[in-house]
């Protein structure tokens, strides 16, 4: 379980998040929805310990992600593409990722052939830098990389992004899989309420650093999404 406790971030003064509870059950798909400068991304950031928190904590698995590492062996992410290694071909990259994951290549190379359709024949075998990929090539092999090993909780900041209509269907495909056959925790977010509605049990609201919604989805989820951002 991921728990929230009277967590909050301010800069110059100014509070960007203020969460004071917040609990994610294991196995959960569990989706971040909110406009620009909501704090989506802040509390991800925490969440991943990339900064600190002004006030309060987050726990994964009971371990206080600003205290301790012992989180990372189960948690996997990908926030943007300064989470891949530029100079590193894909093969490299997934091996990488891979070892650090006590996964061997031929562990990787078999894991890799499950997602050939959502690769379309642009990743693998091309001899091309990570970064000299386009943003949607890098976003898949970063979103790939961060389901290596069988993690235990998994961070997606804006996966749908930048991505084209075939490759979000493939996408969603994928998160569906991960939520129905495995106990993985999933944690994403985004601007687009249709996909996040699809692929997410349930949807937390952030408006101006706050949770004003936490909704479990039904067919009436998305109606109420966008009418409480047509307001």
């Amino acid at each position: 379980m991921i728990s929230v406790s009277n967590l909050s971030k301010s800069y110059n003064g100014v509070t960007v998040l203020n969460i004071e509870n917040l609990d994610i059950p294991t196995g959960e798909s569990f989706g971040l929805v909110g406009n620009n400068g909501a704090g989506k991304t802040t509390f991800f950031s925490l969440l991943l310990d990339l900064i600190q928190p002004s006030n309060g904590y987050i726990k994964n698995k009971n371990i206080i992600v600003n205290e301790s590492e012992a989180w990372k062996p189960f948690t996997s992410s990908f926030i943007d593409e300064s989470f891949l290694i530029g100079y590193l071909t894909a093969e490299e990259y997934f091996y990488f990722i891979g070892d650090l994951r006590g996964q061997s290549k031929a562990d990787v190379n078999s894991f890799l052939k499950q997602y050939e359709e959502f690769f379309n024949d642009e990743i693998l075998q091309k001899k091309k830098y990570l970064r000299d990929l386009s943003k949607g090539n890098q976003k898949k092999a970063g979103i790939v990389a961060a389901l290596i090993g069988n993690p235990e909780v998994v961070i997606l900041d804006e996966p749908f992004a930048n991505l084209d209509p075939t490759t979000q269907i493939r996408l969603k495909k994928i998160i569906k899989d991960l939520d129905e056959n495995t106990a993985t925790t999933i944690l994403i977010s985004s601007h687009d309420l249709i996909h996040v509605t699809e692929v997410c049990r349930r949807i937390v609201v952030l408006d101006k650093g706050e949770p004003v919604k936490d909704i479990q989805t039904s067919q009436a989820t998305l109606e109420e999404l966008e009418a409480y951002f047509n307001r």
